[in-house]
């Protein structure tokens, strides 16, 4: 078997490869609000997607970053022919702080901490 058909048949090697592309791509944008945004995304998600969403992924990550960040902070609509499931997604993610979790107030207070 040449390289080229052991090339043809390790396709898990080459999704791999793209995979890890992928991430580092949308991870060093040039716009830390942007690494946040579509890598905090690739991170969580790049492992589950199938091929044709990881074409997907390629094609937006194509998108400068200065447009996704208005289309993220809703300073401008998302062109129509862009607006994609996968894209919405991604814009959906929010840069702001989560609420950590752990006891309410009200659960100190109940335990007698004198927290009021």
């Amino acid at each position: 078997m040449g390289q080229k058909d052991a090339a043809m048949t390790d396709h898990s090697g080459n999704d791999d490869a793209r995979r890890r592309r992928l991430l580092w791509r949308a991870t060093h944008r040039g716009i830390r609000e942007m690494d946040l945004i579509l890598g905090g995304f690739v991170t969580r998600h790049v492992a589950s997607l199938d091929d044709a969403r990881l074409s997907e992924l390629e094609s937006i990550m194509d998108i400068p970053d200065q447009e996704m960040l208005a289309w993220a902070t809703k300073q401008e609509p998302v062109p129509p022919e862009l607006a994609t499931p996968l894209l919405l997604e991604i814009l959906s993610t929010s840069l702001l702080p989560r609420e950590k979790e752990g006891p309410t107030p009200q659960a100190w207070e109940d335990e007698g901490t004198g927290c009021t």
